[in-house]
């Protein structure tokens, strides 16, 4: 039986993640300037494009052209998750400011896709 492994686009995505959030707490600490306001869609942003990057499109439209398979199945489900996240992280924007319900929803369901693949990634793939 072959091994597999999540791959490390999505551990470079929660680095970039952790990267920002550092960032965040240097600029209040340092320069007394907060940009929380931009946060959540940064967040949001930075994940929808490891879930595009992790989904590989281009190489999802040819295997689909052929058939359908479950590998490839959860590669557009992935591509739908990561398009939803950037769409999400374009609403939230300070400037167009639109708040609803959808929106929070969608941002929980990648937060828990997000800590799902971390567990799997930590604990259950490694060993």
């Amino acid at each position: 039986m072959e091994k597999r492994k999540v791959g490390t686009t999505f551990a470079g995505v929660l680095a970039f993640i952790s990267i920002a959030g550092f960032l965040e707490i240097i600029s209040k600490g340092l320069f007394n300037y907060s940009f929380i306001e931009y946060s959540s869609s940064l967040w949001l942003f930075i994940m929808g494009v490891g879930f595009l990057i992790s989904s590989r499109p281009k190489n999802l439209y040819e295997t689909t052209k052929r058939q359908i398979t479950e590998t490839a199945f959860a590669r557009l489900t992935t591509l739908v998750v990561g398009l939803l996240a950037i769409v999400s992280a374009i609403l939230t924007l300070p400037q167009i400011n639109i708040t609803h319900p959808a929106l929070g929803t969608t941002s929980a369901i990648i937060s828990i896709i997000a800590i799902l693949f971390i567990i799997a990634q930590t604990w259950i793939l490694d060993h």
